[in-house]
């Protein structure tokens, strides 16, 4: 559990139950699971319907320890590392994306490899190969260490230099100052990126931005919703990871708009005397719904709260799952799903073509 520092400073005195006022819990929508996040579990599930245990999993498929350990429990197998898993077998890179030489690493010991890489973070990649290529330096906006910018900084390792503040950027040394391009890890603060991005074009007044903001649809929805609820509640409750950089940042929003700001993992880490006033309560991309819904209950069976959601807006983003994935679905008689029909009739035409 993580407590932000402004949610140090003690509670006012609670009325008694007689004088004391209606408090609303505001749930925020949307919350929870992103479309990325979505189908990297699918990919897992479907897996092992398809292929049985144990099916392998290189890191986290998602920063949520339960989502990790429902699956556990089903028969994935979570590695760090490639050289774990048993030659032929099954591994599946997760949502965060990896670099080339794992997918070579997994080419060369003969793994069936199925890719979870969120198609946002494939689209960073993507961004990062074309500016090597055209001989820029890249800078990276991202926090080192974390899995997502190390994939990312794979693709491209001697042409991407990582910036974490405007301080960082304030002190580059790049080789040409005219051939320089940014990209950015997809789940950072909006208003952090804002600040370092707007310090490199004041350095690179030539700097080359993508085509279309790298910070995910999810993450942005999510950081704009919990602006909402700051306006609204004293408290707020971010339920997600430790290790998850959406739900921190979603934690740093809150917090930097007056709220005390909670990240917790589950219903226990809630207090009592959080619970002062309204409350609201949002969630990670990669937070499974019923974990919230048993947050909504406990602070209901502490303050009485009535709950109240508001959505700023709907999100239908779908992402298909791998066409190999798909195609042995089929073969094999596993449902997939009314969303992956069409992609999976279209693998089985490409995978017919390459066969054939």
């Amino acid at each position: 559990m993580r407590v932000h520092p402004a949610a140090t400073a003690p509670p006012e005195p609670r009325t008694t139950a007689i004088d004391a006022p209606r408090r609303t819990l505001f749930l925020a929508a949307p919350r929870g699971f992103c479309a990325g996040v979505d189908r990297a579990i699918d990919i897992v599930d479907m897996a092992l319907q398809v292929y049985g245990t144990p099916v392998y999993v290189r890191h986290e498929i998602v920063h949520n320890r339960h989502v990790v350990e429902d699956l556990r429990r089903r028969g994935a197998i979570f590695v760090d590392e490639l050289r774990d898993v048993p030659p032929g077998a099954v591994v599946i890179f997760s949502a965060h994306g990896v670099s080339p030489a794992v997918r070579r690493e997994a080419a060369e010991r003969g793994l069936r490899a199925l890719d979870a890489t969120c198609p946002l973070v494939t689209k960073v990649h993507l961004e990062a190969l074309r500016y090597a290529r055209e001989g820029y330096t890249i800078v990276l906006v991202g926090h080192r260490g974390h899995v997502e910018v190390e994939g990312t900084m794979g693709e491209a390792p001697d042409a991407i230099v990582l910036v974490e503040s405007v301080a960082d950027v304030e002190a580059l040394e790049l080789p040409d100052a005219s051939r320089v391009a940014y990209i950015t890890q997809t789940t950072l603060s909006v208003d952090d990126v804002r600040a370092i991005v707007d310090a490199l074009r004041r350095r690179f007044p030539a700097v080359r931005e993508p085509a279309k903001a790298d910070i995910c649809y999810a993450t942005q929805n999510r950081q704009d919703a919990v602006k909402e609820l700051a306006r609204r509640c004293r408290s707020i409750l971010v339920v997600g990871a430790p290790a998850s950089s959406n739900a921190n940042r979603l934690v740093e929003v809150a917090a930097s708009l007056g709220a005390r700001a909670y990240l917790i993992e589950s219903a226990d880490d809630i207090r009592d005397e959080w619970l002062d006033g309204d409350v609201g309560i949002t969630a990670g991309a990669s937070t499974p719904e019923a974990v919230v819904q048993a947050c909504v209950a406990r602070v209901q069976a502490y303050g009485g709260h009535q709950v109240e959601e508001f959505r700023l807006l709907e999100e239908r983003v779908m992402f298909p799952l791998p066409g190999e994935l798909l195609v042995a679905a089929r073969e094999r008689g596993v449902a997939v799903g009314a969303g992956n029909e069409r992609a999976a009739a279209r693998a089985e035409g490409e995978f017919r073509i390459r066969h054939h």
